[in-house]
C-alpha cells in the first residue's frame, strides 16, 4: 500500500466519523399508518406498539370544537364553524396522500415526544415526499415552530409564503 492510499484510508475513516458522530447519517424508522386522526397528528403503528405522531413544524386548524378551536377562534376573529370547517378541509387533504396501511418513514428532530407523550416527527410519504411540508405547501398548514425541533423551519416557512401568494388550500 502506497502513502498515499495509506492517507486516503485514513482520512476516509475520519470523515465517516465525523459524519457519523454528528448524526448525519441515521438509521430509518419504518411506521404502518393506522388512521389519520386530523390535519397535523396520525395515528401508527411504531416499533410494535400504537403511537399517535404529531408532525413537527406545521400547525392545522381544529377539526372539532374543543379548547384549542376556542382559543384560536379569540385569536383569529373567526368563528368555530369556519375554524372546524378549515380543520376538516386539511384533514381531507392529508387523507387523500396518507391511507391505513401505508408503510411510513420516520424522521426525529432533537425532542421526540411532546407533553402529550406523542411523538414527534417528520413523516415521509412511500414515495419519498415529506407529508409535512406538503401540507404546508398545499395550503393546509401553518408554520409552528416550537424549539427545539426547528430542522425544517426555513423550508416550511418558504414553502408557507408561497402556499398563501398562490392562494392554494385555505388560502383560496
Amino acid at each position: 500500500m502506497t502513502k498515499t492510499t495509506k492517507m486516503l484510508n485514513i482520512v476516509a475513516t475520519i470523515i465517516l466519523h465525523i459524519i457519523l458522530l454528528t448524526g448525519v447519517l441515521h438509521a430509518q424508522d419504518f411506521a404502518t399508518v393506522i388512521r389519520v386522526i386530523d390535519g397535523d397528528t396520525l395515528k401508527i403503528n411504531y416499533q410494535d406498539k400504537e403511537q399517535s405522531i404529531r408532525l413537527i413544524g406545521i400547525d392545522t386548524p381544529e377539526s372539532k370544537a374543543n379548547k384549542k378551536a376556542n382559543k384560536d377562534a379569540m385569536r383569529s376573529g373567526q368563528d368555530i364553524a369556519t375554524i372546524t370547517a378549515m380543520g376538516k378541509q386539511a384533514t381531507a387533504f392529508v387523507k387523500k396522500l396518507v391511507k391505513a396501511g401505508d408503510t411510513v418513514t420516520l424522521e426525529f428532530d432533537v425532542q421526540k415526544h411532546d407533553k402529550y407523550n406523542r411523538l414527534l416527527g417528520y413523516v415521509y410519504l412511500p414515495d419519498g415526499r415529506m407529508l409535512n411540508e406538503e401540507i404546508i405547501k398545499n395550503g393546509y398548514a401553518s408554520v409552528m415552530t416550537i424549539p427545539p425541533n426547528v430542522k425544517y423551519q426555513v423550508k416550511f416557512v418558504n414553502a408557507y409564503r408561497n402556499a398563501r401568494e398562490n392562494g392554494r388550500g385555505l388560502w383560496r
